[in-house]
């Protein structure tokens, strides 16, 4: 029962609302009216046990179990609502307005779920940190004005302010979880003063800070507590990347405990951003994704020693399973949407998942369901929700026109069933499902015959290295600073060439496959003389001329070389223009094309593959054959990697017994 409970999910769209229960039929919750009006926001309490959402004129709060209605709030243009951990109370927040006589409009205010009661109402600007925050047992709420940090006591709204302080530069602040809270004050780099960040004591806050950190490139920052709320993580990152390597600026990472005896910067092995980093729920280890596409994945430790590389994949998000026994590495945003679920105790795949578009991802209560969805605005088409299984099925499918919101509905892990230690079984896909796979042009299990695109005459061949990814096979990428050429170091030419390999391949255009830029060979003209001839001619005239000259010269008892400048043999003045017009003249009259002599092969010229006389036919069909045995290979090992093949590839891997029977009749027949 527990299980099904924590797979309830909840879903906001521009014309409906729902709640729906969990496997395995997946049905609207019972009792739940959707309204008719569109809803501006939904939300769950921490522990799951209230519902609520926003109408243009009207706030509701449900019991999640069963969507009892508790309370219904006479509130309009509410665009946040919020509730407390322990679900005690809702914050709503509101656009602010001018007032008529001048007054402050307070459009942040705070409501007892139980009466629905106004507790009290503050006056919050920004959309962005908007809610209070508050202790894992509500004794103690906090919020962030200006660069004074203010502590209220959810108990005794009436009272205010009860303590509060000032860190002058303030931008953030963040409450860490567990018994014995700490604050997280990041102050961004002003005017050349570093930024800092600095924890202090929530019972004890007009003393030092516990512990403390200077640092500069830090203009705005993420902070992430461990769940036992004892090391926090730190990602800073600059507006602007001065060595221009990126459009997104620098980032960094530290590594802090709110106790003081430990502080250090995590040190990354690839250059490149963060793109994503999340404590593991045992709040002993934190991964981290990182650097230029295809960006490394690294676990680390309390202490940052590195616990296990999962190498270089095009990934940009990570996430633990609540029970930390599943790592999810995903590539969303402009990747492909690959999922890849590992087992932290083995450190072995689980499963790849395709999950293209998505926009939300997320684990259920129970670790053994992934909910990802595609939202709007983000894409307008194909907007729906997918729940997997961890070991890969596809169990639901529910397609909806232009969503806003999913979630799970939250559950503490205590009140789920724990993980099995091995891997649990799939259930049965729902009718859904079956409906939405109709739906399809190939069947989800069918062969995936879309892929980037090849031109013709590359198809059916081995991608070569220099169009690969890193991961793949390809070539290291080079650092701006590593190369002397610059970035485009392993880019091929562009000019024309008759080759008929593919661009990048060996052979191509004198392309020596190296990644340097000059192993390309000269076009030659078909017709036209050699390379080398015309300088030839030229050395042959030379020669004439300058015995010529020579002799003049020794009539005239002057051995100096001859050149343009030369008084012996040449014109002065007008003569002089008129004689090196002729010569120009002479230059430029077109001599008929003289064939090449048959004994001077030149390397930069493109062959055409298979002639060749001094074989016979036997020998060039053997030849042949074993061109296409290879590519039937090449194409093996691609799809073992798990590449998507056309099919006009798998026909030709078909057609590998008729081809070696063909060969080995010829090879008898040879001998």
């Amino acid at each position: 029962m527990a299980a099904q409970v924590s797979q309830q999910y909840a879903f906001r769209a521009q014309k409906s609302l729902g709640l729906v229960s969990g496997g395995p039929d997946y049905a609207s919750v019972a009792g739940f009216v959707v309204p008719s009006e569109s809803a501006r926001t939904h939300t769950y309490s921490a522990d799951g046990r209230l519902y609520a959402y926003a109408l243009p004129t009207t706030v509701r709060i449900f019991q999640a179990e069963g969507a009892q209605l508790l309370q219904e709030l006479p509130l309009s243009n509410i665009v946040e609502v919020n509730f407390s951990p322990r679900g005690t109370y809702l914050s709503t927040w509101e656009r602010p307005v001018k007032l008529e006589d001048g007054s402050q409009h307070k459009n942040l205010r705070i409501w007892s779920v139980s009466t629905g009661q106004e507790l009290i109402a503050f006056t919050q600007k920004s959309q962005e940190g908007w809610d209070l925050q508050y202790t894992i047992s509500e004794s103690h709420a906090i919020r962030l004005v200006g660069p004074e940090i203010q502590v209220f006591r959810p108990a005794e709204w009436a009272k205010g302010v009860v303590d509060k302080l000032r860190v002058e530069g303030a931008t953030s602040v963040t409450l860490s979880p567990g018994l014995n809270p700490s604050l997280a004050v990041f102050v961004a780099e002003k005017k050349g003063q570093p930024a800092s960040i600095k924890i202090y004591n929530l019972l004890v806050l007009n003393g030092a800070p516990t512990c403390q950190k200077n640092f500069f490139k830090a203009d705005r920052a993420q902070i992430k507590w461990n769940t036992l709320g004892t090391q926090v993580l730190l990602l800073t990152q600059t507006e602007v990347d001065n060595s221009n390597k990126s459009y997104y600026g620098e980032t960094g990472m530290y590594l802090l405990s709110a106790a003081g005896n430990f502080d250090c910067r995590v040190t990354l092995d690839k250059e490149g951003p963060i793109h994503d980093f999340t404590w593991s729920p045992n709040s002993k280890e934190f991964g981290v994704v990182y650097g230029y596409m295809p960006a490394k994945t690294m676990i680390f430790d309390q202490r940052v020693r590195t616990l296990h590389d999962f190498g270089s994949s095009p990934h940009n998000y990570i996430s633990f399973n609540p029970q930390g026994r599943l790592i999810l590495l995903a590539g969303f945003g402009n990747l492909a949407g690959k999922i890849d679920i590992f087992d932290r105790r083995t450190l072995n795949k689980v499963i790849t998942i395709d999950a293209p578009n998505t926009s939300h991802c997320d684990w259920s209560p129970d670790g053994r369901f992934l909910l990802t969805a595609t939202l709007s605005p983000r894409l307008r088409v194909d907007n729906g929700i997918k729940i997997w299984h961890c070991t890969g099925p596809l169990v639901h499918v529910k397609m909806i026109d232009e969503l806003y919101q999913a979630r799970w509905r939250p559950s503490p892990v205590e009140s789920v069933p724990p993980f099995p230690a091995q891997m649990p079984p799939a259930p049965e896909p729902s009718e859904s499902v079956k409906e939405w796979e109709k739906t399809q042009k190939k069947p989800t299990t069918g062969v995936k015959t879309a892929g980037a695109y090849r031109p013709p005459g590359a198809r059916g061949l081995a991608t070569p290295a220099i169009f690969k990814r890193e991961d793949e096979g390809g070539l290291p990428t080079r650092s701006l600073n590593a190369s002397p050429a610059g970035s485009g170091a392993n880019t091929p030419s562009r000019h024309y060439n008759r080759s008929p390999a593919p661009p990048g391949a060996p052979g191509y255009g004198g392309y020596n496959g190296d990644g340097g830029g000059g192993g390309y060979g000269r076009k030659h003209v078909p017709g036209a003389p050699p390379p080398g001839a015309g300088v030839d001619n030229e050395n042959k005239k030379k020669k004439k001329k300058g015995g010529k000259k020579q002799e003049g010269g020794a009539a005239n008892g002057d051995g100096a070389p001859v050149n343009g400048n030369a008084t012996n043999g040449t014109p002065k003045g007008k003569k002089a223009h008129a004689h090196a017009q002729r010569e120009q003249q002479q230059q430029l009259v077109v001599q008929p094309p003289q064939p090449p002599p048959p004994e001077i092969i030149e390397p930069s010229s493109p062959t055409t593959p298979g002639v060749d006389g001094s074989l016979d036919s036997i020998a060039k069909r053997v030849r042949n054959l074993n061109k296409k045995l290879k590519a039937i290979e090449e194409l093996k090992e691609k799809a073992n990697r798990g590449e998507r093949l056309e099919t006009t590839q798998f026909k030709k891997m078909e057609g590998e017994d008729a081809i070696r029977k063909e060969l080995s009749e010829l090879q008898i027949n040879e001998s």
